[in-house]
């Protein structure tokens, strides 16, 4: 019963079951040994070694999985500052060390791009933020390039432009390059006992640490003018929403990235998108409508450009293991604001969807795997209509193949449907052949054509005298109360 005065509340919220903790006489599960100080999942809990081996392992695997990184090739490592990106350059630099088991065969290059003037950071902040930049960049001893946003306005058109290339992605090719590598390398040693890019051990990394002066400018092509700055200001301004905010700035940001790595002869461009990171870019780029292009979007390699093919050698590590491996091991990284810092949730379609994916997360374990193995099936075959090669239209902003053409396009059906919807009565019927005269008989008489004059040239019965149906055309679901016409 109810009473006077009763309040009536919400019930709390039901909080999620802590994550259980390593016990004090529980084991590492891989070495049986060591105290374990990590529980990635449930009942998996390794200790420092093991944790690290199989992060290690993880980095390796798709990388020799997916064999598109040839020895000797020049790859770019897109570095944001971020966790993930931090780990992947960390990851190269251990790869590549003298005490590396099975040392990479690659010669590497990092990239960061300054976005202080759209996050609304200040000079100071941005100047501040690049030293610390600068004091990463100088210690992993690799050749590195840090260029603004602004210079956007100065990139050339060949930026927007698909550059064909003969890719050799094949088994064979790809054993072929490692045996002329190791031929060379064994040659080199023979000389002067160099190591694998044709200097010596103590050589290498003084050679990458004078190729940039630590002194000289931050930005390929300078420091951005006062002028540019407030161009990209008023860009980002004209932008009403903050999920085109967020779209504009990653289409720059690659159209940035691809001119470096075609002005340094670069091939290959490695990104840290993370299994967490990528799920969620799955469910946002279905709600934005780019489901034709996940797999470009999400999957290991992305050839949309030609000549640059664009890695992703950690989509198998979750955010958690990389939060776990940077604070155990101590990886340097730097944290700006972003576009979406301090938005609220539903702000922008990027944010929801990490808010939606993060929360069931939190509630079902085993959602972001599933969704990342749901993008680990997607292909990469358009339609038949559409696969013209090199030569067939392309997206201006994003250079994937455009989806257009096509019998059974919803999008072409579409457009026709609103342009006859858009035309005149007249139009319609001259192009289908129906005369836009009445006929000499009106009324079904003898000789009506029954199109323009709009009589049937057949004669209806009276209403009174149509056939109702019986009990058995009814059929026994059917109403029995009859009504009268």
């Amino acid at each position: 019963m109810c009473q006077v005065g009763e309040d009536y509340v919400d019930p709390p919220p039901r909080e999620c079951p802590p994550a259980p903790r390593p016990g004090r006489g529980q084991k590492c599960v891989k070495c049986k040994e060591g105290k374990p100080v990590v529980a990635v999942r449930a009942g998996d809990a390794f200790c420092r070694d093991c944790f690290k081996a199989f992060y290690i392992h993880k980095f390796r695997a798709m990388l020799g999985k997916n064999r598109l990184i040839f020895p000797g090739e020049k790859v770019l490592l897109a570095w944001s500052g971020g966790p993930s990106s931090s780990s992947m350059v960390w990851q190269v630099l251990e790869g590549l060390s003298q005490h590396s088991a099975k040392r990479l065969r690659f010669v590497p290059g990092v990239v960061y791009v300054d976005e202080g003037a759209v996050c609304g950071q200040s000079l100071e902040d941005r100047a501040k933020t690049l030293a610390e930049v600068q004091q990463i960049l100088c210690s992993i001893s690799f050749p590195w390039h840090v260029v603004s946003l602004e210079e956007v306005f100065s990139l050339p058109p060949s930026v927007l432009r698909y550059c064909p290339q003969d890719l050799a992605g094949t088994e064979g090719a790809y054993k072929a390059a490692v045996d002329s590598f190791l031929q060379q390398q064994h040659a080199l040693r023979a000389e002067g006992a160099k190591d694998v890019c044709g200097l010596a051990p103590g050589e290498e990394e003084r050679c990458w640490r004078q190729s940039q002066d630590p002194h000289g400018p931050l930005s390929l092509a300078g420091s951005p003018t006062a002028a540019q700055t407030e161009a990209l200001c008023r860009l980002f301004e004209s932008v009403r929403t903050l999920t085109a905010k967020e779209e504009l700035l990653q289409m720059l940001r690659s159209h940035l990235i691809l001119h470096v790595a075609r002005a340094h002869s670069y091939s290959k461009v490695m990104t840290g998108d993370s299994c967490t990171r990528l799920a969620i870019k799955l469910m946002t780029n279905l709600a934005l409508g780019r489901g034709a292009f996940l797999a470009w979007d999400t999957g290991f390699s992305d050839e949309r450009y030609g000549d640059v093919v664009v890695v992703r050698p950690m989509r198998d590590h979750t955010l958690k293991e990389v939060a776990f491996y940077n604070r155990l091991f101590a990886v340097p990284s730097v944290f700006t604001p972003a576009v979406d810092t301090k938005a609220p949730e539903k702000a922008s379609i990027h944010r929801l969807m990490e808010a939606f994916v993060h929360r069931l997360q939190a509630q079902f374990p085993s959602t972001v795997s599933t969704v990342y193995r749901t993008s680990e099936k997607l292909a990469k075959a358009p339609r038949e209509s559409c696969a013209e090669g090199p030569q067939g239209p392309r997206c201006l902003l994003c250079l994937c193949t455009l989806d257009i053409d096509a019998a059974d396009s919803a999008t072409a059906f579409g457009v026709q449907t609103s342009a006859l919807s858009q035309m005149p009565p007249s139009t319609l019927q001259a192009e289908a052949g129906i005369p836009t005269t009445p006929c000499s008989a009106v009324g079904g008489g003898p000789g009506c054509c029954g199109k323009a004059c709009g009589s049937p040239p057949w004669t209806l019965c009276p209403p009174t005298s149509w056939p109702r149906p019986n009990s058995a055309a009814r059929g026994p679901g059917s109403c029995r109360t009859s009504r009268s016409i």
